[in-house]
């Protein structure tokens, strides 16, 4: 279930993090001392995980939650010298059709990385 909000799923975090490790729902759930049903709930975003539900279920992969605050004012996370905030602002200066023209382009250029990727 999505709400079209900007704030990752942590449904799609986990999803693809057991993928990595090629787990099924199942063997994840024995791992983190949960159930196959509770795993794939948060999977398909029917519940949302505290923190520690989401920490504990990575961990069960070998993995770790890093989450960071930052304010708008900041450059973004991998550098850049325009900060959030006035990216923000140029894509809110959009029409709804240039939105959606450079959504398409987007969308383009991650079809050609992903047919451009090794399948694994």
């Amino acid at each position: 279930m999505s709400d079209g909000s900007k704030t990752p799923s942590a449904g799609r975090l986990l999803r693809r993090a057991r993928r990595r490790h090629s787990m099924g729902q199942s063997a994840l759930a024995e791992r983190a001392g949960t159930t196959q049903a509770q795993v794939s709930r948060i999977e398909r975003d029917l519940v949302s995980p505290s923190l520690t539900t989401l920490e504990t279920l990575l961990a069960a992969m070998g993995e770790t939650l890093s989450l960071s605050a930052r304010p708008l004012d900041a450059p973004p996370p991998g550098g850049g010298n325009t900060t959030i905030r006035e990216l923000r602002a140029d894509f809110e200066l959009l029409t709804p059709e240039q939105r959606l023209e450079q959504a398409i382009e987007l969308s383009g250029m991650q079809a050609e990385l992903a047919a451009s990727r090794p399948l694994q």
